[in-house]
């Protein structure tokens, strides 16, 4: 078996990551050597692989859910916004320059689809099957010409097209319809049918709708996914994230101690690998939220500074805010602060950018003995260090090269007082380290909170995995599921008009 399949979705966040994750994990139950792919990601979560290759974290995981070590060949490339018009592109891992949203789909969009097909076959020379994930929708028929993620993928590798839409915003029928209607005959010819996700309530309501809808497209629908509490999985894109929502919706169990602590995430711009504070999240009594006004730090025992594709453009955030003096305050005070990767640069006392925001000399906010210079090379690395007395592993992602010149010394970074950075993404996801930790944080913060002592994030994540697989397998035909991976679209599906231009 050399099988494939490509998980669109009607919309962005329709669900296609998770869905592909959930059928990664139910073909790897089945014995099936199964590998994940993403043509091309825009996301600022990344993740480096063992090999130093930045990728996105949603294929990272979708990687583990597959119970396979990630590679750059399963999401070769990359784009990571620095605003609302340019992004870093990486390629193959590797970042090979900044380029405009018209410069990439005018003329280099087309040019990597070399090289997106031959990572593709690679893994299909090696795997049972690849299941891959498209991005936003594939009729977005504006930038059809030069699509490598969508139709353009599916059509030149010959994939199957498994469209998934999410019934809780509402308009799916349409939303299906459209999606086949508005391609080419030649597209359509590859879109199988349907998957519903996020449903609520009794599917026999929803069954005269599906009927309707493969008499109108001739496609079937595969699945109906009900809707599910604690299925966060790393989320492509930061810029998305709710600034006062948690982190995850999840059952988590009440607090070991006498206390909660309350961790206050700064939604800085351009916030990178905010998944870095899932690990606290999972922990019983931890309560995370996202903020962007000071007063929101008054109650809360620990402010952490996250990471950034803009270091300066936060920096100045931050002060324009009022938010940089709530954290110098509390700095002053003894109450605890972590900054990670441009967070932590924040908080030094000099920035040195002729690379990332092009503004040369700036002044951080002085609470870490750390002078930053930007390098045009990035670093890409897992480091495995030890802090607090216990083993700590992580990855760094970064341009900004940091000079400590005093504090205590803090896995790559140093502390001063409650005050603490470091470049190490991932940090938290250390089970002994992040217990460490909040022992620190509870401390300093004065409350009688107790770390449990049993909290595993690697088991919590190996559990979210097989609960998206066990969606799959109860509520999607996986008999029809596992004939389309195999045998490609049926033949003979009908056009739905009007189409577009082939």
């Amino acid at each position: 078996m050399s099988g494939g399949l490509l998980v669109a979705g009607t919309t962005s966040d329709a669900g296609k990551s998770v869905v592909t994750a959930g059928i990664c994990r139910w073909l790897v139950r089945q014995g099936v050597k199964v590998a994940p792919f993403k043509a091309q990601n825009m996301s600022l979560n990344s993740f480096v692989t063992r090999e130093g290759a930045e990728i996105g974290r949603a294929q990272a995981m979708q990687a583990q859910a597959c119970r396979v070590e990630p590679t750059a060949l399963m999401n070769p490339v990359l784009l990571k916004p620095g605003g609302e018009q340019s992004s870093q592109v990486v390629l193959l891992g590797k970042p090979v320059g900044e380029m405009s949203a018209r410069g990439y789909h005018g003329g280099r969009r087309q040019r990597l689809l070399e090289t997106v097909l031959d990572c593709l076959a690679e893994l299909r020379g090696t795997y049972d099957a690849v299941i891959c994930e498209g991005a936003g929708s594939p009729a977005e028929i504006n930038l059809r010409r030069t699509d490598i993620v969508n139709m353009g993928l599916a059509r030149n590798a010959r994939l199957p097209v498994l469209v998934v839409g999410d019934i809780d915003r509402g308009g799916v029928f349409a939303s299906f319809f459209g999606t086949v209607a508005l391609l080419s005959p030649e597209d359509q010819e590859l879109v199988a049918g349907f998957l519903v996700n996020k449903f609520r309530g009794d599917v026999s309501l929803l069954e005269p709708g599906l009927d309707m809808l493969h008499g109108l497209t001739g496609r079937r629908t595969y699945g109906v996914l009900p809707f599910r509490h604690g299925l966060g999985i790393d989320e492509e894109d930061g810029l998305r994230v709710s600034l006062r929502g948690t982190v995850r919706e999840s059952n988590v169990a009440p607090p070991v101690g006498e206390d909660v602590l309350r961790v206050a995430v700064c939604a800085i711009p351009l916030m990178s690998n905010f998944t870095d504070v899932d690990a606290l999240a999972a922990e019983p009594g931890v309560v995370v939220r996202f903020v962007d006004r000071p007063e929101e730090l008054a109650d809360a025992d620990l402010v952490v500074i996250p990471g950034t594709r803009g270091t300066v453009r936060a920096l100045e955030w931050l002060r324009e805010r009022g938010l940089a003096d709530a954290v110098r305050r509390r700095a002053a005070e003894g109450r605890p602060v972590l900054g990670v990767c441009g967070g932590f640069q924040v908080l030094g006392e000099h920035i040195d950018d002729e690379v990332e925001s092009r503004r040369g000399q700036v002044e951080g906010l002085g609470l870490l003995p750390v002078r930053v210079r930007f390098a045009r090379e990035k670093t890409l690395t897992r480091p495995v260090g030890e802090a607090l007395g216990e083993r700590v592993e992580g990855y760094e992602i970064h341009h900004g090269v940091a000079t400590v010149e005093g504090g205590e010394p803090f896995l790559d970074g140093c502390r001063v007082g409650q005050t603490w950075g470091t470049h190490w993404h991932g940090s938290l996801e250390s089970d002994g380290f992040r217990r460490a930790f909040l022992r620190e944080v509870a401390a300093a913060a004065g409350r009688r909170f107790v770390p449990a002592p049993d909290t595993s994030f690697a088991a919590l994540r190996e559990e979210q995995l097989d609960r998206l697989g066990d969606l799959i397998e109860e509520h999607a035909d996986t008999d029809a599921l596992w004939r389309l991976i195999e045998s490609g679209a049926p033949p003979g599906l009908p056009f739905v008009p009007p189409g577009a231009p082939g």
